[in-house]
């Protein structure tokens, strides 16, 4: 068997000065460095196969693995998917007649809605999936088993304009969301979590524009899967995926300017990007990855609630115009899951009935705005009244504010969580 690949080199938008001082880290393939992290943050994933290595040292989600299962979308070009195979994992082989780099289907996987359902009550079973190689093999049947059955994606794709700027939404997987933004003045462009390379760059060629940036929220495959395959087909791109909590860098792509966010709760190393709309006449644009979706947020899997409201709360002082471009499509069960806590709340109801109708349509329900969200998602509406009265729940006397609301924000996490698994 040959000795596993280790994880490409991590170089940094600003010098590294010891361990504990981070920046946004760009991930150039393929030299093999590590870039040294604080013990406290934990193991990442490695740009190696899932399990070769120790969490010491691991590289942050940027320099995941993102390999391919065959099977190509009819959308999608054949040269795609030929540029965009991701070599066979240490020790596997290809079967006979296959070209080496393609992906044999695993045949043994634990089936997908158990894995999903357990996530919140075993935490042995999401570190399986975070930190080993069961977790990239799941990812490997879901982009399989996504491709199959969404050969045009999960949704019909609903492209934002402004002068000078496209966004175009890039269904995923069987729910997932990845973003091309274009300068459509230069055509240069930068792309949010591609978990799937293959629908990325049918959208990349389609719109015929040069990829400078691979944007990667957090390490999760279903976010980050995608990025090495991405880069082997644009090795002049840069791949960004690691943030200090106190950096805020900014990264230009063509006229464009995104500010990386540090955001943990979902995972440790969170991170959010927030393309200024100014220079264009338009609003602020939050790629938010599983930090916030319509009428949610994400699974509290590496931080507390004190520490998910914090990032929530730096979310919404965008401001209220802010456009939310989520990495799910999950609108429909969270604003469901919503209806049942705040059984009068007009601005809810009435976006429940519009959700309704696009997804009945296969339509895809974002953006949404900061501003909206904040009346009818209830994890952005723990100060609100009426939600803690909907949850019984009161303050305690000399109870901080915000500890009263990472309390309800916990017991609303708790109840969509138990909403989710049945």
């Amino acid at each position: 068997m040959s000795p596993p690949p280790r994880a490409p080199q991590s170089t940094s938008v600003a010098p590294l000065r010891g361990k504990r001082r981070g920046v946004i880290s760009r991930f150039p393939l393929p030299r093999p460095v590590l870039l040294p992290l604080p013990a406290s943050l934990g193991p990442w994933h490695t740009g190696q196969a899932p399990g070769a290595g120790s969490a010491r040292g691991m590289a942050p989600p940027g320099a995941a693995v993102g390999g391919n299962t065959p099977g190509t979308p009819g959308s999608q070009s054949a040269a795609a998917s030929k540029a965009l195979r991701a070599p066979a994992l240490p020790g596997e082989q290809s079967p006979p007649g296959q070209a080496h780099g393609q992906m044999d289907t695993p045949t043994v996987m634990p089936p997908p809605a158990p894995v999903c359902a357990a996530w919140s009550i075993c935490g042995d079973l999401y570190s399986l999936y975070a930190r080993t190689r069961l977790g990239y093999l799941f990812y490997q049947r879901q982009v399989k088993k996504a491709r199959e059955r969404y050969p045009h994606g999960h949704s019909a794709p609903q492209p934002c304009r402004f002068p000078g700027v496209k966004i175009l939404p890039i269904p995923v997987l069987s729910n997932n969301y990845s973003y091309l933004v274009i300068d459509t003045g230069s055509g240069r462009a930068a792309v949010v979590d591609p978990s799937d390379p293959l629908a990325v760059q049918a959208a990349i060629e389609e719109e015929g524009v040069m990829l400078e940036a691979i944007f990667c929220t957090h390490k999760h495959w279903d976010h980050s899967g995608g990025n090495a395959a991405l880069h082997q087909r644009h090795s002049s791109c840069k791949v960004y995926g690691i943030l200090h909590p106190t950096s805020h860098p900014k990264v230009s792509v063509g006229c464009l300017t995104f500010e990386a966010l540090a955001t943990p709760g979902h995972t440790v190393g969170h991170m959010v990007y927030v393309l200024d709309g100014g220079p264009f006449g338009g609003p602020p644009c939050l790629f938010s990855g599983d930090l916030l979706f319509l009428a949610g947020c994400g699974r509290l899997f590496e931080g507390s609630p004190e520490t998910m409201l914090a990032s929530l709360d730096v979310a919404v002082g965008l401001g209220e115009d802010t456009l939310l471009w989520p990495g799910h499509e999950y609108a429909l069960e969270c604003l469901t899951f919503a209806s049942l806590l705040e059984l009068d709340n007009p601005a809810l109801e009435q976006k429940l009935r519009w959700v309704t109708q696009q997804r009945q349509e296969k339509r895809s329900t974002c953006p949404s705005t900061l501003g909206e969200e904040q009346s009818y998602n209830p994890f952005l509406r723990t100060h609100q009244p009426e939600l803690q009265a909907a949850l019984g729940m009161r303050r305690d006397g000399g109870e901080h504010p915000d500890a009263f609301r990472a309390r309800v924000l916990k017991e609303v996490r708790r109840r969509k969580d138990l909403y989710k698994a049945t």
